[in-house]
């Protein structure tokens, strides 16, 4: 994974607006990106396997097959940033897409600028959450909660030695919510650290929402009866209390 501050990205944008392909196109590739843009679903799954990009941007509304679909066959084999581009009314398709494992979302008509900073933020948290083998190595960065065990060197989870994936966006959430760990973090905040930006619709908060329940989904034994990952009422969520009975070492602060 590229550093986006230094190293120029491969980006593969997926729309079956020719206009809104060829203005990313020349606006990415006037940055020193690579592009690759395909006009539906089935041939931006066809370039993705050859060309490996650092970030997808998808519009959910494509012939062939649709932004989710690519999103669901995308997610089996790689943890690349996603970002899904949606029309202004549809709030459950962007509540979809982001179940389906999309990490961020963008409304149209959008500013060509804002997505760029987008692209910047989710690439640049994938690549903190790039971590080495899951064999072997040493850890002093550790945190250990019954058969669950997060490793902040490597930045991966760990079930009984099994590894849990989660993406670059997934890891760093719960990262900062170990962090803080018994202090409740607002969904708006939680969504500035993370996601970079504050949101201009009260529904862009579920951006938050929705990675919880992912998190939920992969780290809690119940998780409709979460124990790690709290909701706060009226204030947004927090990571259990850790005390000294927990093995805990050298968590870092985000």
């Amino acid at each position: 994974m590229t550093d986006t501050a230094t190293q120029p990205l491969k980006i593969l944008i997926a729309d079956d607006e020719a206009n809104i392909r060829r203005i990313l196109e020349t606006r990415l590739a006037m940055q020193g990106h690579e592009v690759a843009s395909a006009e539906d679903g089935a041939q931006a799954l066809e370039i993705f396997r050859t060309f490996e990009p650092d970030v997808v941007v998808l519009d959910v509304m494509m012939p062939e097959l649709d932004g989710f679909a690519v999103v669901e066959r995308i997610r089996v084999q790689s943890e690349v940033p996603i970002i899904l581009l949606t029309a202004l009314g549809d709030v459950a398709d962007r509540i979809t897409g982001l179940e389906l494992g999309a990490d961020d979302y963008m409304v149209k008509p959008f500013s060509p600028k804002e997505l760029e900073a987008r692209i910047r933020c989710v690439v640049r948290r994938a690549g903190q959450g790039q971590g080495g083998s899951s064999q072997g190595g040493h850890s002093s960065n550790l945190l250990v909660i019954g058969d669950l065990s997060v490793d902040f060197n490597r930045r991966q989870a760990f079930r009984e030695g099994d590894r849990i994936r989660l993406t670059g966006m997934e890891f760093h959430l719960l990262e900062l919510l170990i962090s803080q760990s018994g202090v409740p973090i607002h969904r708006l905040d939680l969504l500035e650290k993370v996601w970079g930006y504050r949101p201009e619709r009260a529904s862009d908060s579920r951006v938050v929402d929705v990675h919880i329940s992912r998190l939920r989904a992969k780290l809690e034994a119940d998780p409709l009866n979460p124990e790690l990952i709290l909701t706060a009422r009226g204030q947004g969520y927090m990571f259990q209390r850790l005390h000294n009975g927990v093995d805990v070492q050298a968590v870092s602060a985000v």
